[in-house]
């Protein structure tokens, strides 16, 4: 992902549907600071949000993730994802949330990795869930001002 990529990146994060469950939309600034911070990430850790392009249609059509994440003090790996809205519902979060997890597992030799999900987040807990994770956990995390309940679904390596 980069600057180049800022109309792709902003029709996600500029879109309130796809953002419900995080309850804000970015700006502009946003979008670009999005871009920088996973930039930062890719460089630190070789981990981030990356672009998901449907290499048939050639387009991009969403985020996926895996990156270090810090809850209660505790270190875990997450996956992530988001599509375009006009994308939804064709496998891609799945297609997507699993080729992390077997880069989680067989590249980096993890040996478990989490989904944060907000409760209310029926798409993505149905995704973890085909993924094989399991609630093992929530949290409160606080985000821009406002706590925000998310359950910790956990897969772990011996799992698959």
């Amino acid at each position: 992902m980069s600057e180049s990529d800022f109309s792709d990146v902003a029709e996600m994060l500029k879109n309130p549907d796809v953002m419900y469950a995080w309850e804000y939309i970015f700006d502009d600034m946003g979008v670009l600071g999005w871009i920088k911070k996973n930039r930062e990430y890719y460089k630190k850790y070789g981990l981030g949000y990356f672009l998901a392009v449907d290499k048939y249609l050639d387009e991009v059509v969403g985020q996926v993730a895996l990156m270090p994440d810090i809850i209660d003090g505790v270190e875990y790996y997450e996956i992530g994802y988001m599509l375009k809205e006009k994308l939804w519902h064709r496998g891609y979060a799945l297609e997507g949330a699993k080729a992390m997890i077997n880069y989680a597992f067989n590249k980096l030799k993890l040996k478990s990795v989490i989904f944060e999900i907000r409760p209310e987040n029926i798409q993505s807990i149905k995704v973890a869930e085909k993924c094989g994770a399991v609630v093992t956990g929530e949290f409160v995390k606080n985000v821009r001002g406002k706590d925000m309940k998310h359950l910790i679904y956990t897969l772990n390596n011996d799992n698959i």
